[in-house]
Formats: structure tokens, sequence, C-alpha cells
């Protein structure tokens, strides 16, 4: 689509892909959306980003990120059929991180039906320079139905800039205090009857969040801000292609069931040298409230964002944690990770979430370690892992992981 244009859009769930070329000095990019009315925000929770990911409505999603093939994208997911009445338009932006478009080859917008996979929109945008925000294209209605306009806008003051521009609060660093005038003598008192109270001040939108990648792969959650309450750790994953892994003489990808199911697991050393595992197999679900105070919340096999598979760690019991190795094995559905393509966020209830996107699979591995999280000095240090290993014959994922990261446990088969 050239800049400008429009086409109609089924009113139905649409896939929103923002997609460019990785490579080395190539900043990274993240997919948003803004939900208007008279070209406005209503409110902060009609902005849709990485630290926001879901929409009160449910209309649009945050998906994730992607990376494979030289190629990344983030991806959200539109649901036109839900989107509130005196919503007009849906804005889709990017942002960059670390960098101007003008260093981001190949961007592009595609729009394509949730459950068909038919292209509906795509809109290439070429000749960035110094813009670090971009609002791609958007959504609107016009008599009763749904077109889509490629608009091509660019900012360069960032994320900000552009949630600003459309309402949004943004987080700004504290400022100093201005200096305490001189005591005054008050004069004498009267009675003034007390104003009506205020409604509960908005909270502002936090933009600030960490990626690890393998050139910068640890980062300090009490630097983030992430000391105590609850830390979410979140898995989603998506299946590009029809495959599962690996068979016949060459190793080729084999057909890929439909009820592919992800465990996400834990392996947990306590101070006190006490150690575990946290997974579905066994019900060793875990617990908050006492040892190992590592939750596993449930079994997810969809990979989508806003469910997913997840763990929560109880931040306020950080003293008596060791280590802790975050891992993922195929239950069923696939023999290999190969083709699916994956997303790990840690998100603590006060700080910065953390994220990263697994690299693609070349082996024939069932099990892939996410995340190491140490206590280093009282302060949890989470490295990025995405490590795929590949189990010798006869032996299980988990004793796999065990092995490569030295915990030293006794395993027996379990089911769930």
């Amino acid at each position: 689509m050239p800049k400008g244009s429009n086409v109609p859009v089924p009113t139905t769930a649409l896939r929103v892909e923002l997609g460019w070329r990785s490579g080395p000095g190539v900043p990274d990019a993240d997919a948003s959306a803004l939900l208007l009315v008279g070209g406005r925000v209503r409110s902060d929770g009609d902005f849709v980003f990485y630290n926001q990911p879901a929409h009160g409505s449910g209309a649009v999603r945050h998906e994730g990120k992607r990376d494979a093939g030289g190629r990344v994208t983030d991806t959200l997911l539109v649901d036109l059929a839900r989107v509130e009445g005196a919503v007009e338009t849906v804005v889709l932006a990017a942002s960059t991180d670390g960098g101007s478009f003008g260093q981001v080859p190949d961007l592009y917008i595609e729009v394509r039906d949730a459950a068909q996979g038919s292209v509906a929109a795509r809109f290439d945008s070429t000749g960035a320079t110094v813009e670090t925000a971009f609002v791609l294209g958007e959504f609107y209605r016009r008599q009763g139905s749904w077109k889509f306009r490629a608009v091509g806008q660019g900012y360069g003051s960032g994320l900000e800039g552009l949630a600003t521009d459309f309402g949004i609060t943004v987080d700004e660093p504290q400022h100093a205090a201005p200096p305490v005038a001189p005591p005054v003598t008050p004069p004498p008192a009267v009675h003034v009857p007390p104003p009506p109270a205020a409604p509960p001040a908005q909270q502002p939108v936090s933009l600030s969040k960490v990626t690890l990648t393998k050139a910068s792969p640890t980062v300090s959650l009490a630097k983030q801000g992430g000391t105590s309450g609850a830390l979410r750790v979140n898995l989603n994953w998506e299946v590009r292609k029809q495959f599962s892994g690996w068979g016949g003489k060459r190793g080729r990808a084999v057909a890929l069931h439909s009820d592919l199911d992800l465990d996400l697991c834990a392996l947990y050393e306590l101070a006190d040298g006490r150690k575990g595992v946290v997974q579905a197999l066994g019900n060793a679900f875990g617990a908050l409230d006492r040892p190992p105070y590592v939750h596993l919340d449930g079994d997810d096999r969809t990979g989508a964002v806003a469910a997913g598979e997840n763990l929560t760690v109880n931040l306020d019991h950080k003293q008596d944690l060791r280590r802790l190795l975050v891992f993922v094995t195929i239950y069923e559905g696939a023999r290999s990770f190969a083709d699916l393509h994956a997303t790990v966020t840690l998100q603590p209830q006060h700080g910065a979430p953390v994220e990263f996107s697994l690299d693609e699979c070349t082996v024939p591995s069932p099990v892939c370690a996410l995340a190491l999280i140490t206590n280093e000095g009282g302060d949890l240090v989470v490295r990025r892992e995405a490590r795929y290993l590949v189990p010798e014959r006869g032996v299980s994922p988990q004793r796999t992981v065990d092995r490569a990261y030295g915990w030293g446990m006794n395993w027996t088969p379990g089911r769930k």
C-alpha cells in the first residue's frame, strides 16, 4: 500500500505484525496501539504496549516479539468486533530503543486475518532518518465498517512524545523540590468547610523496560526496582510453520500436532541447601507463602501473552533463595523447538519488566534453559540463558537440565 491509502478490513480478529531485518547496529523496536475517541485516549488504559499488554475490553493485546531467520517481528492482536462503540480509531505505532528508524532496515506493518492467515493489508515504511517513533497505520470506522490506513507519520521524541500527543500521562523523573519560604505568622483562624474530596489521581504510565541480549545478558532486579512483591515469569509462543522437530534420515522436520503442550518449570536451591523442582509433572506446583516461595500458576496450550505459561516468585523471601533456573520442556505435540518462536518476560510487581526472545532452534531439542536467577549479596541477578539442550537416549529433559547446571538431584518418572 502507498502512504495515505486505505483498504477495507474484516470486522474480526486481526494479527498486526510490525517487522524489520535484524543485524549489527540495528536498534530494537516495539509495537504499540492507542484507542482513540475524538483523536485522544479516554484514559491511560487506552494505551497498549509492552508494559501494559492488554486493553480492558479485550479488543487489543500485545502478543510479543519473535526473532528468527534474520527477521524480527513484534505483534498485536486487534479484535475489531470487540472494540467499544465509542472508539473511532485504533492507532498502530512503533518506537525504537537505542537508535532511530533510519537504522532499521525493511520496516513494515502487515495486517492478517488471525484465523485464516490471509493478508488484509501491508505497508512498507521507507525514507526514515532520525525518527524514533512512527504511526505506521490505523484502523478507523467508516459507515459501520472498518478500514486500514497506511499513515507513516514520524516523531523525533520517541514513544514518550507519541504517547503524550494522544493524551497519555507518562511517568517522569522526580525533580528537586523548590526552596522552602520562611515562616509567616498566620492570620486568625476562620472556619471554612472542607472542599469535596478529589478523585484519586491516575498513576502515570511507565515506559521503562530491559531487553536482554547475547551481548548484554544480565540485569540486577534491585537496580530496576524489583526488590519486593511478586515476580511473574511469563512464556508465550507462536508456531509459524507446521513442523514439530526432527525425523527421517536427514533430521528433517515432521508434522506438528495441534495439541502442542509446553511446560514451564524451575529448579530451585534455597539458602539452607534444600533443592527441588517446580513443575506440572507430579503436581509439584510449589507455593508462595512457604518454601520454595515459587509457584507455577497453571498449564496453558495457546502461548498467548495474556495467558501462556506463568511462574511466580515471592521477592519478599529473596533472602531464602540461592538460585533458580527457569526452563521449558515439550510435554507433547512436538519433538523439538524448531520453528517455535517464544518470548520470555519477567515482570516484577515494583520495577521495569525484563524481556528477551529465544534464538532459533537448530538442534533436535525438547528442553530449553530460559533464565538463571542467582542471589548475589542479597540482590537477585537475572541471566538470559536461551540454551537448547539435547538429552541423551533414555535421559529425561529434567535430568538433562540438572546435569547441565550441576543441581545434583535424583529423578523418578512423573505424570500430570
